[in-house]
């Protein structure tokens, strides 16, 4: 028996197959039947993504910022009243609470391989999880080295995702053209050693290939003398840090915390560190942790990297 099929049929299953949202998320497909009405996004840098477009709205609570970090005043009034579902990591608990459609996190940013809150686990509650792109190298070890397109396709997906991708594509377009303008003044600049360190500690933490700061640092017209580490973040040895002597420092700046101020006279007084050139030199900056993680705040402080690497710039 033949099947006869109206036009309108024919439009209303055109219809439905359009109307699926589909996105990369660590190499494999992130489908929605429709835009997400409600939102959980963990972590400063992920916020701050979401806020840039416009989504509060859409967010039905945040987590991992209170716990560790102190907030701006301009965080704080584009947060309003959303609430914080829990300081640190959360649990499956805090998220099936909320009801919401999507979680937008990463591994070892809000979510740990093998831990209880994963995608896996949030699947049966209808929650599907959006991986920030930066920490997908814990899962796939083939990932390419750190670019900006690690914030720039971020962006674009949660723009695609939340149906404005016109403001993604707008707010790319900008940094694009912001980081092109630094490019063109410290192309024929001699590129500085540079050194990242998180905080005080028996083991240097810092940015491997992986992680954006390797790319932001190359941005702003340096060399990361930790490129060759194979991972995101981990740790390395004040002797073999010592060894590259980097002639300028980034400071993990925590508020309320260890400042880069309390890291930098560690360093002073670090019996190998205290030799290079950087700390003799006393040539550093501070940064916080959501400009030296994928986000809106990555585009400011590569141009404070510029200038301070290279006095007079701008």
């Amino acid at each position: 028996m033949k099947l006869l099929w109206s036009s309108a049929a024919l439009l209303g299953l055109a219809s439905a197959a359009s109307a699926e949202i589909v996105v990369d998320n660590c190499g494999e497909q992130l489908v929605f039947d429709a835009t997400p009405e409600r939102i959980v996004v963990h972590d400063m840098n992920m916020t701050d993504m979401a806020f840039a477009l416009g989504l509060q709205d859409k967010i039905v609570g945040l987590t991992g910022i209170t716990g560790w970090y102190k907030t701006s005043p301009d965080f704080d009034e584009l947060r309003g009243d959303i609430p914080e579902l829990a300081p640190k990591y959360p649990t499956v608990e805090n998220l099936v609470a909320a009801t919401p459609d999507m979680f937008f996190a990463g591994w070892y940013y809000g979510m740990k391989p093998g831990g209880d809150v994963t995608p896996d686990t949030l699947e049966p509650f209808g929650i599907k999880t959006m991986v920030l792109t930066e920490s997908c190298v814990h899962q796939h070890d083939n990932r390419p080295v750190a670019s900006m397109d690690l914030l720039f396709d971020d962006v674009l997906r949660l723009g695609q995702v939340m149906d404005v991708s016109d403001k993604a594509e707008a707010l790319v377009t900008g940094w694009k053209d912001q980081l092109a303008a630094i490019e063109a003044k410290t192309a024929s600049l001699d590129k500085p050693r540079v050194f990242l360190l998180d905080g005080p500690a028996d083991a240097p933490f810092t940015s491997g290939k992986f992680a954006i700061p390797d790319a932001m640092i190359a941005a702003a017209g340096g060399t990361n003398i930790t490129h060759d580490m194979d991972t995101s973040w981990g740790r390395s040895s004040w002797e073999t840090v010592a060894a590259a002597n980097p002639e300028f420092l980034v400071l993990l700046d925590y508020q309320g915390g260890n400042s880069a101020a309390d890291t930098f006279q560690f360093l002073k007084d670090h019996p190998v560190m205290a030799h290079v050139d950087a700390v003799k030199n006393e040539n550093w900056i501070g940064l916080r942790y959501e400009e030296l993680t994928p986000g809106p705040a990555n585009i400011d402080a590569i141009a404070k990297m510029a200038e301070a690497m290279h006095p007079g710039l701008f």
